[in-house]
């Protein structure tokens, strides 16, 4: 985990700010890979790609992007830097173990020695998952847990192709495991990719469910890292650009989704969201989301979206004074008030923007039973983003929790 100071979130008022006997971490350590943004970029994918060494990179995609031809075009380019790239797209929404497993066979038996990945959240952990078992073999269920791949993983360039996951700058890699039914996490420095190569006319291409999905996991990830109890001030600041950002642009992208300044705005989101939550990490509406994602093979960023409202309500009833910041942010009036009021005006502002954009009102409408919500919340307080939410819940109010998401 990041080394961070653990100091509580309730004590920070605004960005940056600490209060009382808070004097900020006496450590701050921010992980961040070599960026390359602009639109028209995805050729400095593969120029990134044989700076690291590559001669057989793995291009790792999936079909919707072989579809929209974005594969072949970075294909291209990699041929044209005198390459010879493998590509493989054997991806289905939430990385699979087996499917993992599938694609570092093709890795070791193509002989690949850089990985590319070219895609969303999916495929950016399914690439870190091929990488730690090109350089750790074993099972990709085995790394559960922080730092457990010891050994260095080859080079990874990663390009990403939604706007929201953060995958392309994080130290995160999320699997499913499909005999538990539920997701892992898996943590470590080394995941944090060499580059990332972020061009915004990718996202022209996503389909306005993903677009919104993801969309809402960014401001996931901006509200969750500036709540965190690992955030500083250096990630303070990229927490509520990506919360602004993401709630003044979002309904844009998909009323006008080849308007390019929305969709840049988007993508810098994402952007900002993600160099956050690497750093401070997330919380409980992540250890939620994954434990229904995992059952169910829903949407990660739908999911948060039902979820996240009503984990600010929870959090915000102990430690309201962090979302003070988010509503002045927002421009809410209550962020002049009490701070309990700007609690309640940060998840209601949050629940408009869902519904906004389509997200369904309750994970009953997912899928999710009432008997399910005792293993729902047994997942979650074992996941590895509880450990930073601001609260520590009690099984019984994490059953709460999940029943009130219904």
């Amino acid at each position: 985990m990041p080394e961070h100071a653990n100091t509580p979130c309730s004590a920070h008022a605004a960005a940056g700010e600490h209060t009382a006997a808070g004097t900020g971490p006496a450590l701050v350590k921010f992980h961040a890979p070599e960026i390359v943004f602009g639109e028209g970029s995805l050729v400095e994918a593969a120029h990134a790609a044989v700076r690291l060494g590559a001669v057989r990179p793995m291009l790792v995609t999936d079909p919707g992007l072989v579809e929209a031809g974005w594969a072949d075009e970075l294909r291209r380019h990699l041929v044209d830097q005198g390459v010879e790239p493998t590509v493989w797209s054997g991806l289905t929404p939430n990385p699979k173990d087996y499917e993992v497993a599938a694609g570092y066979e093709v890795y070791r038996a193509q002989g690949c020695d850089v990985l590319v990945g070219l895609g969303g959240g999916s495929v950016i952990d399914a690439a870190k998952g091929i990488a730690i078992l090109a350089a750790n073999g074993g099972h990709i269920l085995d790394y559960e847990g922080v730092d457990r791949a010891s050994m260095p993983i080859p080079p990874m360039v990663m390009v990403p192709s939604t706007s929201g996951t953060g995958a392309d700058v994080s130290q995160f890699c999320v699997v499913t495991d499909t005999v538990r039914g539920s997701k892992i996490t898996i943590i470590g420095r080394s995941l944090v990719p060499d580059l990332t190569v972020i061009d915004p006319r990718l996202l022209t291409t996503m389909p306005d469910d993903l677009n919104a999905a993801t969309g809402l996991d960014a401001l996931t990830h901006g509200v969750e890292a500036f709540v965190s109890r690992a955030h500083n001030p250096l990630t303070d600041h990229h927490a509520l650009r990506a919360v602004g950002m993401v709630t003044g642009t979002l309904v844009r992208t998909i009323d006008e989704p080849l308007y390019m300044p929305a969709r840049a705005t988007m993508a810098q989101a994402s952007l900002e969201a993600g160099l956050a939550f690497t750093n401070a990490i997330l919380g409980a509406a992540h250890a939620m989301s994954h434990q229904v994602g995992g059952l169910l093979d829903l949407p990660h960023g739908v999911i948060n979206g039902v979820l996240l409202p009503h984990v600010v309500r929870f959090n915000g009833a102990e430690h309201p004074d962090p979302y003070v910041a988010i509503a002045s942010t927002l421009g809410l009036d209550e962020a002049r008030g009490p701070a309990a009021e700007a609690v309640d005006a940060v998840a209601a502002r949050i629940d408009d923007l869902a519904k906004q954009v389509g997200v369904p009102r309750g994970l009953r409408e997912l899928g999710v039973r009432d008997d399910d919500l005792p293993r729902l919340a047994d997942g979650a307080l074992r996941d590895a983003c509880m450990s930073t939410n601001p609260r520590t819940p009690t099984r019984e109010q994490m059953i709460d929790l999940f029943r009130t998401a219904m």
